[in-house]
């Protein structure tokens, strides 16, 4: 079998559970790490274990448990931080005092890059699409590696549920309308790494999530 051109690692972090990824190009070996929002030694430890150079951070939205260390991270590693979008913005300045609610490492910062929809970034030579999908906080990301058929999703949609919207800036018609039309037209054989939790395939979920399958959103 020849080489897959991108590897990932699921780590989860804090005591959230969350799932950082570590992802890279396997021509370059270059990487980035997903929504690291804590236990910096231990991403650390997993790159040089794998022998990937992180060239930057990349983050789906403004959570504590998703981007806590991010700052902190980009410091000690040299590198840049992009996404989530500009909305996101309320949650990142609060991160100092959301992280001692939590017990989780928390620092505000300035992205290198906010995205929005139809932006692109790239680690190694890898190309992933950005997808704006607000509902979850209003600044919400989600990255999509095509010739993978892989996205990393952070809190939209996950094995059998979807982000909660009772936070605030929450919105739950937001939501739905961001699984539907930025994320299913991906196609049903994307596979996704959720926030939290287990991965699952859109198909899988359009099939029998509770919240937003099919025949369930037909009824509503």
């Amino acid at each position: 079998m020849t080489n897959p051109p991108m590897k990932a690692v699921i780590i989860p972090v804090t005591p959230l559970q969350q799932n950082c990824c570590l992802i890279w190009c396997t021509a370059t070996m270059k990487g980035a790490f997903t929504d690291p929002g804590d236990d910096i030694d231990r991403l650390k430890a997993v790159a040089e274990q794998h022998g990937v150079q992180i060239e930057k951070i990349l983050l789906t939205h403004g959570h504590i448990d998703h981007c806590g260390a991010a700052k902190i991270l980009a410091d000690q590693l040299g590198v840049k931080i992009e996404g989530p979008h500009e909305g996101d913005r309320f949650w990142i300045e609060r991160l100092a005092e959301d992280g001692r609610a939590y017990g989780i490492t928390g620092q505000p910062f300035e992205s290198d890059r906010w995205l929005v929809n139809g932006d692109q970034v790239t680690v190694g030579e890898l190309v992933f699409d950005v997808y704006h999908c607000p509902g979850h906080t209003p600044g919400h990301v989600v990255f999509h590696h095509p010739e993978s058929k892989l996205a990393i999703v952070g809190d939209v949609l996950f094995q059998g549920s979807i982000g909660r919207t009772d936070f605030p800036l929450g919105n739950h018609r937001d939501l739905i309308e961001a699984i539907t039309t930025r994320l299913w037209p991906l196609g049903g054989d994307t596979a996704f790494v959720p926030g939290h939790g287990p991965m699952s395939n859109f198909a899988a979920e359009r099939r029998s999530n509770p919240f937003v399958a099919d025949q369930v959103l037909a009824k509503s």
